[in-house]
């Protein structure tokens, strides 16, 4: 099929109102992909390796998509053009008939009390929105990429200087006295506060801790990097002291992948003397930790929440039952986010193949996949003719934000898979989550998966899967 462009110039959309643009026209008959972007270098690059070329500024927006005609290229190109202009013409809360502000400054003036900025810009110009929100007296929520480690570290000193959070860049996800930022998932209110350097690992212990009862009184995200030596924990630190003098906190549960152990130890001075302190550091030992450390977001949560860990009894003997089909071979994980994926490789142990399809080599010029299932669905067709392969495990991850309803696209290539393979998920989410979790469970577990009650479940499953005699 061939590309058909259109260049809209000076148009800005941030990143997450372009991908809920592209899915929307993805879905219409006859679009085999469709991808809008910022005419940035980079994005431009991206969108030529795919064969759509563009000339364009990076204040443009680009629109792409493959059909097979011109007449059904207009109509998708037209139909995204409305999508884009849809925001910018519907009347603002501030008063009717007004359109939304064109800039940061003009937002603030105009949503009197607001205080905090969601940036998601091209990760080039990322850096200076947030200096200009913070210079405004506003938290930071930076879900824009690409940012220099330099820029976050200037950026997180300031924020520390003037009282404000920096959450990101790559921030996915946080929760703000009941309010959700980025992909976030509805989990009841309660005790525990949790500081992450990791969004869909934040989600999933989110998503634990409610079904084990136990609510959730804010999510301060601060980005895959904080814990990092060049990051130093800067703001995992302000998100600790946070959440320490908040009266509707009682407990805190610090999530992330392996952090640097110096950083790790300097988080020392922030242990608050009444309240505990819990980490699940993903596949870490913890042996620099001044606090409680678990492997697993499922052993974190369970031992904050104290509650023993999902029954999986019934998943074994069904795992046991179709090892015919899986015993000896390999398994594939495809991931949302990298958290998981993380997780799941070190239950997993080597000669496995885990991919965290949010990483920049699935994502560049595209929409993240828990937006745009398109590359996972076809990883998932091609695994079917893959001898070698003997289980797929997988995440659903839900929330506002995310795909609407992922069941509905995931099913027939599971179905395919199912045959042959076994198949084994984990759906991230609540029941009042907009997807609806049981929901979800339903369609998939009908399509021949088995559906885990954590992630680090479903990696044991599939381990145990592929095991060269019984477990």
């Amino acid at each position: 099929m061939t590309w058909h462009v259109r260049v809209i110039a000076n148009r800005y959309a941030d990143s997450v109102r372009l991908m809920g643009v592209a899915g929307d026209v993805r879905a219409l008959d006859g679009v085999e992909r469709c991808e809008l972007a910022m005419g940035t270098p980079a994005n431009l690059e991206a969108l030529a390796a795919l064969g759509a070329e563009a000339k364009a500024s990076p204040g443009d927006v680009v629109i792409a998509v493959q059909v097979g005609d011109e007449h059904a290229a207009a109509e998708a190109l037209d139909a995204a053009e409305r999508g884009l202009q849809a925001d910018e013409g519907a009347p603002h809360a501030a008063g009717a008939g007004e359109t939304p502000p064109r800039s940061l400054s003009a937002a603030a003036r105009r949503l009197n009390g607001a205080n905090v900025a969601l940036v998601s810009v091209p990760g080039a110009y990322a850096a200076l929105v947030a200096h200009q929100a913070l210079s405004r007296g506003l938290h930071v929520f930076l879900f824009s990429d690409h940012v220099d480690v330099a820029d976050e570290v200037a950026l997180k000193r300031r924020g520390v200087q003037r009282d404000r959070l920096v959450m990101g860049p790559e921030c996915g996800t946080a929760m703000l006295g009941g309010v959700g930022l980025g992909f976030a998932n509805v989990v009841r209110r309660g005790p525990v506060g949790i500081v992450a350097a990791a969004g869909t690992g934040a989600q999933e212990a989110a998503c634990l801790l409610d079904a084990a009862g136990v609510g959730v009184s804010h999510i301060v995200g601060v980005g895959g990097r904080d814990l990092s030596r060049e990051i130093g924990g800067v703001m995992f630190r302000a998100g600790m002291q946070l959440l320490a003098g908040d009266d509707e906190t009682d407990a805190l549960l610090l999530v992330s992948k392996p952090p640097d152990r110096e950083v790790v130890r300097g988080l020392a001075g922030e242990l608050p003397a009444d309240k505990r302190v819990v980490a699940a550091f993903v596949g870490g030992d913890g042996a620099a930790a001044p606090f409680e450390v678990h492997p697993t977001l499922e052993a974190g949560v369970c031992a904050l929440a104290g509650a023993p860990p999902p029954r999986v009894a019934e998943l074994e003997q069904a795992v046991d039952r179709a090892r015919g089909r899986s015993a000896g071979r390999a398994v594939l994980g495809l991931f949302s986010g990298g958290t998981l994926a993380r997780e799941a490789a070190s239950i997993l142990g080597p000669g496995h193949r885990v991919l965290d399809l949010g990483a920049e080599e699935y994502t560049r010029g595209r929409p993240h996949p828990m937006v745009d299932l398109g590359t996972r669905v076809r990883m998932l067709d091609d695994a079917a003719g893959d001898d070698a392969i003997g289980g797929v495990l997988l995440d659903v991850v839900l929330g506002h934000g995310a795909h609407p309803d992922p069941a509905s696209e995931l099913a027939e290539p599971i179905a395919r898979l199912a045959g042959s393979k076994t198949v084994i998920a984990r759906v991230c989410g609540t029941r009042a989550d907009p997807q609806d979790a049981d929901r979800q469970t339903a369609a998939i577990r009908d399509a021949g998966a088995l559906v885990a009650p954590s992630n680090a479940a479903a990696a044991r499953l599939a381990a145990r899967a592929v095991a060269g005699s019984a477990v």
